[in-house]
């Protein structure tokens, strides 16, 4: 494991970490809210995708990145960081993987800087959208939680982080994994789950809808966090995406079934690269 501190938008500093062959195709793995790098331990850890560059890092206010005050609200300082990890670690047209706001942090990047620079882009049970528009996609398990999520008092913090584990899997995680899940998401403060979600109301449909870059939407069965019909909306509006569903898999297909996330993902990368 090799790791960076890659200076984003406004001065934020990224914690990054890249695994894999240094010369093979690249992959950078975007985690979702209130997660961390960890997340895509599968992946960096049971060797199916060892003949690729494998790139994560903790997302601004995540993990042992930088936490600033503010600026989770703009779309432009999270495009910024994105640029900052390709362009640091001289990445050569990476596959993109963008988790659940991994998605939206993405598109972020995408609307302001274009696709040239990528060779490609999966979402992964992935949001689009802040707002109204966003209610018709969400599953029943993530709005109660919402008071948790932004609350200082640590049992109801807590509380909410455990409920939001379990929403994300559609089994229940063993007691050592749960304990890791709960340890990486509780290191987000918040002050910056909060902030995820102050951004003005947002809608990528305009973008995804003349996204000219290869695309992959993987989406769970049994999401009880984001529906279902999200990634069935994304795929008809992305001109060439294919829709790749895990029925018995939650809101982490890539946790559930690694070993089918990774296959297809391996093979999505070789077909878009050519």
């Amino acid at each position: 494991m090799r790791t960076h501190r890659v200076i984003g938008g406004g001065g934020c500093g990224l914690h990054v970490e890249e695994a894999g062959d240094p010369a093979g195709p690249p992959i950078l793995f975007l985690h979702g809210f209130s997660q961390g790098r960890l997340s895509w331990r599968r992946q960096f850890d049971d060797g199916r995708l060892a003949g690729h560059r494998l790139v994560r890092l903790d997302l601004r206010g995540h993990g042992l990145s930088d936490k600033p005050e503010t600026g989770y609200d703009d779309g432009a300082l999270w495009a910024a960081d994105v640029a900052a990890v390709i362009d640091a670690l001289a990445l050569d047209r990476p596959v993109v993987v963008g988790w659940s706001y991994g998605t939206i942090v993405t598109l972020d990047y995408l609307r302001l800087a274009g696709g040239a620079a990528l060779g490609g882009f999966v979402m992964v049970a992935g949001s689009s959208k802040i707002g109204a528009e966003m209610l018709k996609f969400r599953g029943d398990a993530f709005l109660p939680l919402l008071g948790g999520f932004y609350s200082d008092d640590a049992a109801e913090s807590v509380a909410a982080l455990s409920g939001f584990i379990r929403a994300c899997m559609a089994e229940e995680p063993s007691a050592e994994e749960f304990c890791l899940m709960l340890g990486y998401n509780a290191m987000v403060p918040p002050f910056v789950r909060r902030g995820l979600f102050k951004r003005p109301p947002l809608d990528n449909d305009d973008l995804i809808a003349r996204l000219d870059l290869p695309g992959l939407v993987v989406h769970g069965g049994r999401d009880r966090v984001t529906l279902t019909t999200m990634a069935e909306h994304h795929a008809r509006l992305w001109p060439g995406a294919r829709l790749s569903v895990f029925a018995d898999a939650g809101h982490s297909p890539f946790l559930e079934d690694p070993e089918r996330f990774d296959r297809e993902l391996a093979d999505f990368v070789a077909a878009a690269r050519g």
